[in-house]
Parts: C-alpha cells; structure tokens; sequence
C-alpha cells in the first residue's frame, strides 16, 4: 500500500515551510515516476510536481517552482516534497501518486497514474 503522511503537515504560517513525505509498502518506489498532486476546496485536482524513477528528472507546474522540491529519500521507498515560501493558495489536500510512464507536464494527469496515497491537509493560514 502506498500512504502520503505530511511529518510536519497541518497547520502553517505563510512565508513558513513544511515536507511531506510518500511512503510505499509492497512495491519498490524507485521503479516508477511518482508524483505530487494537490486539490484546494471547490477545485479540481491538480499534479504540481513529479520525480522520474532514477530522480534525475523533475518537473514542477509555475505556481509551485522555486519554492517547491521534490526528492528521492535516502532511506528507502520515500518521497520528499519540501515546501518553502508557503502561500495561502498552497492550502489543499495534497496526494502523491505512481505512474508508469514519465514525468514532465504532458504526463502529470490524474489519468496517468495507477496508484494514490492517502491525502494530507495542508493548511497555510496566519
């Protein structure tokens, strides 16, 4: 089973930052492109960054570059999605995802991917 637990997820001040985390049981992350979505209230949802199987590619939508990274954890089967320079229009429940093909814009689609995470609220609030 696949689960995304923010370690540090909740409640956050603007400015302020957090890193969620995506943890996989039963299949081995680093043989698929995984990717971070996020769905605000009353939106749909949308893919906002994804890692390529060996982590040397990564993508990331406009609204999220420069202050968001994702990465392959040293310890084994996780993800990291950091997140600086949190902005109240980052608030959402945030999921991560596995798929079979690339990453890059044209493929971070719902669609795309076979398997999802548990979401996790992400509230940027003052």
């Amino acid at each position: 089973l696949m689960s995304a637990a923010g370690v540090w997820g909740g409640l956050v001040q603007p400015g302020g930052s957090l890193r969620l985390s995506c943890a996989a049981s039963g299949f081995t992350l680093n043989n698929y492109v995984i990717g971070g979505f996020r769905q605000a209230p009353g939106k749909e949802r949308k893919g906002v960054s994804c890692i390529s199987s060996s982590g040397s590619i990564t993508y990331y939508t406009d609204s999220v570059k420069g202050r968001f990274t994702i990465s392959r954890g040293n310890a084994k089967n996780t993800i990291y999605l950091q997140m600086n320079s949190l902005k109240s229009e980052d608030t959402a429940v945030y999921y991560c995802a596995r798929s079979r093909l690339y990453c890059g814009s044209y493929y971070l689609e719902d669609y795309n991917m076979d398997y999802w995470g548990k979401g996790t609220q992400v509230t940027v609030s003052s």
